[in-house]
């Protein structure tokens, strides 16, 4: 049996898949604590910054905005339409798998700051071309 593990903010590992225009940095994976079956970190998207367009393969992902006023783009699989989700602190979001999207953060001087967390401890990240 394993032992509950704090993770401090400061020791968050940068070593996880990236995209372009954004920051991920992992806090519970099967390389920090042994997870396998959770995925959890944060990221930050710089003022300004649009990430590649991507999606996290038969993962599903849950977001929680920490700060600033992302924005989530992604193609309605039901209308074909680009959709524009705009979020603030508190709200979540779900992105299914296989849902490619991209990042946004709108704003010329604030970071949008996010909680990620995923069903697979395996940071999937797989560039996809535009939506």
């Amino acid at each position: 049996m394993t032992a509950l593990r704090v993770i401090r903010g400061g020791e968050l590992s940068g070593g996880t898949a990236q995209t372009p225009g954004m920051q991920r940095s992992a806090a519970i994976s099967g390389d920090i604590v042994g997870a396998s079956g959770l995925w959890m970190g944060r990221t930050v998207v710089l003022p300004g910054a649009s990430s590649g367009d991507h999606h996290h393969g038969a993962s599903e992902t849950g977001i929680y905005v920490v700060s600033g006023h992302p924005v989530f783009v992604f193609r309605d699989p039901g209308t074909g339409q680009v959709t524009r989700l705009e979020t603030e602190p508190g709200d979540y979001v779900w992105v299914p798998p296989h849902v490619p999207h991209r990042e946004e953060n709108p704003s010329p001087d604030t970071d949008a700051v996010v909680v990620i967390a995923r069903s697979t401890q395996e940071a999937i990240v797989v560039p996809v071309p535009g939506l």
